[in-house]
């Protein structure tokens, strides 16, 4: 069970001299500016354009999925995504429970009901074993759930493959949440392409940004033709405004979208500074006893979207919340890994699935400064702490 994580009453944070360094900065590659003023001068400023269908086709073909939807944020995207799978009011969804409550926000949104599946030890994502056994649990009473949501979490997959087959098994369809994971692997494949609709986020902390923004993918053209049609919000093709379904303001603007190619092109480099990153930190922190770093699981390419450690307090000397204040004081962010949804007041009448080991990842995980333009000097300004830390 979680135990409570004691507050030092008397710790008094040192006011900070040094620039903040912040956990997940945008990065911009002057590329961007090219679209954006393109946009400017065309005056294309309104939502959809020739950028948006452009950042679509080039999203499209960048993760290998046949269809894409750009749209004002993962969130939507995973709404939409729920809603032309069909899920309504009294369904249950599967949602893994370490994860942001985006991933389960949209299946209230609906009045369907979420039940948290718990992580694995491998990749920190959701438990094949335990969400087949809920599947094969439920199929034996009649009630199978109406979607799965499958997070990718801090630009791991997750293990898809049994996931994917179990759904399949009893016609249930798999959402990807790929929100944090662009750029990560599995199997040779992209996450969020494997489902019947995946999601990414732009938000302004992901390893590409458009400031707000996210893509709806599938392989499935008349889902992601519905999308479209449903973010605009539902108008027919009439010359007056016709409307015979409930419709959202959900389509990216034509200028984000601008941002979105700019970015699109400099993926890569992002993923392997972020990567260096991870490799400085476990050379510089991997001997600490008690300190442990998130695996890479076997099956793909982790893109340390965010370097996360844990720390066991018996060995290290002080623990995650310790650590994590220390940082602060040195103007460093830093974040406790995701606390469960199965934790959160809203979600408290909603059934889990076990559940210990996510929280023993949020007890003890640490998400540490992972952008894309850290320098090595910032970089070692963390190190630093944590050193200290260990040794205070």
């Amino acid at each position: 069970m979680l135990k409570t994580i004691s507050q030092p009453a008397k710790l008094k944070i040192a006011p900070a001299h040094s620039p903040r360094i912040h956990l997940s900065a945008p990065h911009m590659s002057g590329m961007e500016q090219v679209f954006v003023k393109e946009a400017f001068d065309t005056n294309w400023i309104a939502p959809v354009g020739p950028h948006v269908s452009a950042f679509e086709e080039e999203f499209a073909a960048l993760v290998d999925a046949p269809y894409a939807a750009a749209l004002s944020s993962g969130t939507a995207a995973l709404h939409l995504a729920l809603l032309l799978n069909g899920v309504g009011h009294g369904d249950e969804v599967l949602v893994s429970t370490l994860t942001f409550s985006a991933s389960a926000n949209p299946v209230v949104y609906l009045g369907a009901k979420p039940v948290f599946v718990d992580s694995e030890r491998a990749s920190w994502n959701m438990d094949p074993d335990l969400l087949c056994e809920a599947i094969e649990m439920r199929a034996h009473t009649g009630h199978l759930p109406k979607a799965v949501v499958l997070v990718h979490l801090y630009g791991q997959s997750a293990n898809i493959a049994p996931i994917l087959a179990a759904c399949e098994r009893y016609g249930i369809p798999l959402i990807e949440d790929a929100a944090e994971a662009l750029g990560s692997t599995y199997r040779g494949h992209t996450p969020g392409t494997l489902g019947k609709a995946g999601i990414y986020s732009f938000n302004g902390n992901k390893i590409i940004t458009t400031s707000g923004g996210g893509m709806l993918v599938s392989s499935d053209a008349a889902l992601i033709t519905h999308a479209k049609k449903l973010a605009t919000q539902a108008r027919e093709p009439f010359p007056y405004y016709e409307h015979s379904e409930i419709g959202y303001n959900y389509r990216l603007s034509n200028v984000l979208a601008g941002i979105g190619r700019g970015q699109l092109r400099v993926l890569e480099e992002r993923v392997q500074a972020r990567r260096r990153n991870f490799a400085y930190y476990r050379r510089a922190l991997g001997n600490l006893p008690g300190l442990a770093f998130m695996p890479e699981a076997p099956w793909g390419r982790h893109t340390r979207w965010l370097t996360c450690i844990t720390i066991d307090p018996a060995h290290f000397g002080t623990d995650r919340e310790r650590v994590r204040l220390a940082l602060e004081a040195a103007n460093i962010e830093a974040r406790p890994v995701w606390k469960p949804m199965h934790l959160q007041p809203v979600f408290a009448d909603c059934e889990r699935i076990g559940g210990d080991v996510a929280e023993d990842l949020f007890q003890h995980g640490l998400c540490l400064p992972s952008g894309s333009s850290l320098t090595e000097a910032e970089l070692a300004r963390v190190v630093d702490v944590i050193h200290a830390a260990h040794h205070g």
